[in-house]
């Protein structure tokens, strides 16, 4: 391990004691250890672990899962302990959901995401004053799960709803029975690709961009738009581009090519098919025998697809790694560390969301379950 990574870790001690260097243990030896540790506590822990964790981390999991199959199982959880293998919002999704006397774990703080940090709750608010001075009709809001408890529970304090790139069309299409106009953040382009899909026009769609005055947007604007889209954005999915697509289609035309719909507008038009993680994992799972694919998402999740699947062709659409560096901060040995505390009775980065906010979210995320 470089200096640089060592002074980063010191720096980190408070959030991941007992720390695990790599003077301590290797790789090999943690994961053996991981191995021993997580049988003695499988009565006590559960482990969750999302499609874009790496291998040597997903064998670890009890659970796998899109953010939706995540946030309905950890409802049904009874053990004590819940380590998440995901990123912070799960995690809080993960404690909202569970009773009292669950303690939920993320094993390294440090695991965020790039969407949910491009929209607060101050920035939401004060969006939300002036799209409601702007217009008579009633507005909408929607979240992806993508974001923060905070914002979660503005959406429940709205009458909104979450949604999951699984169920955004369903979630839509209840937002649009219930007002005139959409609310949607913090990724832009679900919400696009979404409501394009549902016949709704682009330029009936706008912009906030919550680093300019009013969003870069006049009281007219928000009048005459029927969806609002916040200027967020999976850093990951957006380096996808229409010109690999067409690269794929003309070298490979026996290629399908079928992309994420947090990919922008002209990714998934030019595609083939879009969807969610688990759509896409299906529809590789049940194609034939010797069918090809070029997969525009996280590269772990399309590595272990192309292992999973040998009979079948499976690449990236882009030629460079689109890794989630934010998921790639849950270690093995962050997670034995998390194993550790727990056998000793000191639990380590448990995720704890307050009472009011959980209130409120629950009523946005119960509404999206519902729904789904």
């Amino acid at each position: 391990m470089d200096k640089k990574m060592l002074n980063l870790f010191e720096e980190d001690k408070k959030d991941h004691l007992p720390l695990i260097s790599e003077e301590e243990l290797s790789d090999e030896e943690v994961l053996v250890e991981l191995k021993k540790i997580k049988e003695e506590l499988k009565d006590k822990v559960v482990v969750l672990g999302h499609h874009y964790q790496q291998d040597d981390v997903i064998q670890f999991a009890d659970v796998t899962g899109d953010s939706l199959k995540l946030a309905q199982d950890a409802e049904k959880l009874d053990k004590p302990y819940i380590v998440f293998c995901g990123v912070h919002f799960m995690a809080e999704t993960a404690d909202m959901l569970t009773s009292d006397n669950q303690k939920v774990i993320l094993p390294d703080l440090r695991a965020g995401c790039s969407m949910a940090d491009m929209a607060n709750r101050e920035q939401i608010d004060k969006a939300w004053e002036f799209m409601k001075s702007s217009t008579e009709e009633k507005i909408v809001p929607i979240t992806y799960i993508n974001c923060s408890a905070a914002l979660k529970a503005f959406v429940g304090e709205n009458d909104g709803s979450i949604c999951t790139s699984s169920n955004a069309r369903t979630i839509i299409e209840w937002a649009f029975k219930e007002g005139q106009k959409l609310l949607f953040f913090p990724d832009q382009h679900l919400g696009r690709n979404t409501c394009a899909e549902m016949g709704i026009g682009l330029d009936e769609m706008v912009i906030y961009n919550p680093n300019m005055y009013n969003g870069g947007l006049t009281a007219e604007q928000i009048a005459k738009a029927k969806v609002i889209l916040w200027y967020g954005y999976c850093s990951v999915h957006q380096g996808f581009t229409a010109a690999q697509v067409e690269n794929i289609k003309k070298e490979r035309p026996q290629t399908t090519v079928i992309v994420h719909p947090e990919c922008s507008h002209d990714v998934v038009k030019a595609a083939h098919d879009n969807g969610s993680t688990a759509y896409i994992i299906n529809k590789i799972k049940d194609a034939p025998a010797g069918s090809s694919f070029a997969v525009g998402t996280e590269i772990n999740l399309v590595n272990r697809l192309a292992q999973n699947f040998p009979d079948k062709e499976i690449i990236s659409l882009s030629p460079y790694q689109c890794l989630c560096t934010t998921m790639y901060r849950v270690r093995p040995r962050w997670l034995l560390a998390s194993f550790r505390a727990i056998k000793e009775d000191k639990p380590i980065n448990v995720i704890q969301v307050d009472k009011k906010t959980t209130e409120l979210s629950l009523k946005a995320l119960s509404k999206m379950l519902e729904l789904s």
